[in-house]
C-alpha cells in the first residue's frame, strides 16, 4: 500500500505541473490581448506545420475528443483563420487549412508562444531535461495501447 501512495503522489505532481503549464499559457494569452485560446493555437500550429489536414487527423495530433474538435474547428473558422474544404475523395468529411489571416496570426504568436513554453525550462540543465524526457517517455510507453 505505501508504494501505491508513493506513485499516486507522482502522478499528482505530473498532473499538477501539467496544468500549471497550460495555466501559465492562458495568463499570457490574455495579457498579450490576443482572441485565441491555448487549444485553439495548438490547432493552428499544426496546420501551419502541416498544411492541409481532416478533422480526425487534427484530433489525434492535439489528444482532443471529436465534439471538442468540432467546436474548436467552428470558432477558428467564425474568426476565419481556418476554412473547411470539401474533401475530395469523401462528400461527408472536409479537409481544413488556415486562410492567410490564420497564417499571419501564427508567424505573429509563434514568437511570444515560444518564450512561453521556455518559462518552464528556466534553470533546467540539458541534462535534467534529458533524464525528464526519459522518465515521461517510459511512462507513455508502459500505458500506450
Amino acid at each position: 500500500m505505501q508504494e501505491a501512495q508513493k506513485y499516486s503522489r507522482y502522478s499528482f505532481l505530473l498532473d499538477r505541473t501539467a496544468r500549471r503549464v497550460k495555466q501559465y499559457a492562458k495568463q499570457r494569452f490574455r495579457e498579450l490581448g490576443w482572441s485565441i485560446t491555448v487549444d485553439q493555437w495548438t490547432v493552428l500550429k499544426q496546420l501551419f506545420d502541416r498544411g492541409e489536414l481532416n478533422q480526425r487527423e487534427l484530433a489525434e495530433l492535439t489528444f482532443k475528443d471529436h465534439p471538442t474538435m468540432t467546436r474548436i474547428i467552428d470558432l477558428l473558422s467564425t474568426k476565419e483563420l481556418i476554412v473547411r474544404n470539401a474533401h475530395p475523395d469523401d462528400r461527408r468529411s472536409f479537409k481544413i487549412s488556415l486562410t492567410e489571416s490564420g497564417t499571419e496570426l501564427v508567424k505573429e504568436c509563434l514568437p511570444e508562444v515560444q518564450s512561453i513554453r521556455m518559462k518552464a525550462w528556466e534553470n533546467l540543465s540539458e541534462s535534467d531535461f534529458k533524464e525528464f524526457k526519459r522518465i515521461l517517455d517510459s511512462i507513455y510507453d508502459n500505458l500506450s495501447l
